[in-house]
């Protein structure tokens, strides 16, 4: 996948980030959404005429100059949740997502917050079943870094190793990134560009944005349908159009 990055310039797609998929009650993260919340949300989307997709398939119909009826559904953290939870919300509603995970954490669970409960994460296989099912697979790093404050040989693992562990147990290429904790730098951005990623999200990058730090919308167990109306909208007004998406 390539994406264009001559002077063409667009306004940034609307792409939602959302993690796991399940029981809210116990969430000081708020990284938890519901599936009936996820189906009511989908439901939304669908409202405004807007279809949810990969962000492979976004950013290449934006490539090609169209695209606009389409929005980005991310999923971060590879929760094993997403197959049993998500999978079936997104299948009745017509829509794909990508899934960022963490090729170092293969079975494992969210040992990077300290607070909550302990979720697990889908091992080799079960990243296996979701890319089967149509789910584009991203990488999240290896283990869940703040890459800002990584030494040369940890982010070089991060970015270049997550994509090469991905690839083996994919047998096919990774095209996009995820910048854990949503942090990034100049120096993340190169890294990660340097690894061969066509793109990476991010949450709110500033000045960086553009298809290496994409900015995405936390969705949450609160957004109802009037909640996401006003972060579709103020994202519109907020974006400035950025070179490099059309």
């Amino acid at each position: 996948m390539s994406l264009p990055v001559d002077a063409v310039t667009g306004p940034v797609p609307w792409v939602a980030m959302y993690h796991s998929v399940g029981d809210c009650s116990d969430d000081p993260y708020r990284i938890t959404v519901t599936p009936e919340r996820l189906d009511r949300q989908l439901a939304w989307l669908t409202g405004q005429g807007l279809r949810g997709v990969s962000l492979a398939e976004l950013l290449a119909a934006r490539a090609r100059g169209e695209g606009r009826d389409l929005a980005g559904l991310t999923f971060d953290d590879g929760y094993a949740d997403f197959l049993t939870a998500a999978l079936p919300v997104l299948r009745r509603h017509g829509c794909t997502a990508t899934l960022f995970v963490l090729p170092g954490r293969l079975g494992g669970d969210n040992a990077w917050d300290p607070l909550g409960p302990r979720r697990p994460l889908l091992p080799a296989d079960g990243i296996r079943e979701a890319a089967a099912e149509g789910i584009e697979i991203g990488s999240h790093g290896l283990t869940h870094l703040d890459l800002t404050k990584a030494d040369d040989a940890t982010l070089k693992a991060e970015t270049a190793g997550s994509r090469a562990a991905l690839a083996d147990l994919l047998g096919t290429e990774v095209a996009g990134f995820c910048y854990p904790y949503g942090t990034v730098d100049r120096r993340a951005v190169d890294a990660v560009r340097d690894a061969g990623y066509a793109y990476a999200c991010a949450i709110d990058p500033g000045p960086l944005t553009g298809p290496h730090a994409l900015p995405r919308i936390h969705i949450g167990q609160n957004d109802t349908a009037a909640r996401l109306y006003l972060k579709h909208r103020l994202h519109r007004l907020r974006r400035r159009p950025v070179a490099g998406l059309r």
